[in-house]
């Protein structure tokens, strides 16, 4: 017989594989045909069923009508899966790539993905920086009255900054401010610009010094923005898929945990003072969470680093009993991608 399986013999493979792995039972055809979006009448799944035995998927224990999955059943199971992940973390890194001037909208998705994978809740923040550093900087005129600053961070976050001007310099005057301000700032961070280096900049601006001014105090607000963080949640209802954080009181105190996120913000920086964010993965189980409204569940945090002292933490929320290894490998497999993009070699 033709070793090659259909796409039929997959999808009933795949699902004898796995209602065997969640029951420990041997498993009929009648079980199968009671899937949900099977659609396959039970005289075809048994023909299949007995078409996959022939060729070495799956076994007929003597004492039982059902069927359990052979070391080649499980070999193939496997391999169709880690290519399937696989193709997720393809799918996850072209996404983040293409879209790495759009932190938030990647930061959501992979909340997003992050949660259908595991079943659990998750959590994940913007990066941020202690000590925030100026890349670039470019200046361009939208109207007559207001100038566009746009500010590069390390670690690639984009800020954008509307300034309104008296008088709008020409062209070739905000090319020069551009040069004057990249020569003068590029990896600096607020600390480390002085009351010389500004002095400097307005002396070379000559008339529009009063726009140095301007700029420095949108640097200065960009700069502090980019110590603070955002924190984006996903998969809130996967709570109420566990019976002991599904009870109206449990339940309802975590979605205003996640709803609310002042908790999560202070839970992140506890674990930043103590230095957790520089030991990979943690994971705190009920009481070890300083959130008391997480004392039934467990939290596994892991940080992501995209260089140049930008950090930012996800994390992933559920019960005490979770799929420990699970979630971990899906940390490290994201933590990991993260690095990877961000850490590509610039143009």
């Amino acid at each position: 017989m033709n070793d090659q399986l259909d796409e039929r013999k997959v999808k009933i493979l795949n699902a004898i594989i796995q209602n065997y792995l969640e029951t420990g039972e041997p498993v009929g055809s009648r079980t199968i045909s009671k899937i949900e979006d099977m659609n396959i009448s039970s005289a075809t799944i048994r023909n299949e069923m007995s078409d996959l035995e022939d060729m070495g998927y799956i076994l007929q224990p003597h004492t039982s009508a059902g069927r359990i999955p052979s070391d080649k059943g499980y070999r193939f199971y496997v391999d169709q899966l880690m290519q399937q992940k696989e193709q997720e973390i393809s799918d996850m890194q072209s996404f983040m790539i293409e879209h790495t001037e759009k932190m938030e909208t990647v930061l959501k998705q992979v909340a997003k993905l992050l949660a259908a994978n595991t079943n659990y809740t998750t959590m994940i923040t913007a990066p941020k920086s202690k000590n925030a550093t100026i890349k670039f900087i470019q200046l361009s005129s939208i109207n007559e009255e207001q100038l566009l600053a746009v500010i590069v961070l390390g670690g690639n976050v984009v800020r954008n900054k509307i300034i309104d001007v008296d008088e709008m310099p020409d062209q070739e005057m905000i090319l020069k401010l551009n040069i004057l301000l990249n020569s003068a700032l590029n990896g600096l961070s607020s600390e480390q610009i002085t009351l010389e280096t500004v002095a400097k900049l307005k002396t070379s601006a000559g008339e529009h010094s009063n726009l140095i001014t301007q700029i420095m105090d949108v640097i200065g607000e960009v700069i502090s923005e980019g110590k603070e963080f955002e924190i984006y949640t996903s998969g809130a209802t996967n709570i109420f898929k566990y019976p002991e954080l599904s009870t109206s009181e449990s339940a309802s105190d975590l979605i205003n945990v996640l709803e609310e996120k002042n908790q999560l913000v202070d839970f992140v920086n506890e674990i930043e003072e103590s230095g957790g964010d520089e030991t990979g993965i943690q994971v705190y189980i009920g009481n070890e969470s300083p959130m008391a409204n997480m004392k039934d569940c467990s939290i596994v945090t892991a940080t992501y680093n995209l260089g140049e002292d930008m950090k930012g933490m996800v994390g992933i929320i559920g019960p005490k009993r979770m799929d420990y290894k699970n979630v971990m490998e899906n940390l490290k497999t994201l933590r990991s991608q993260i690095d990877d993009i961000f850490h590509k070699e610039e143009p």
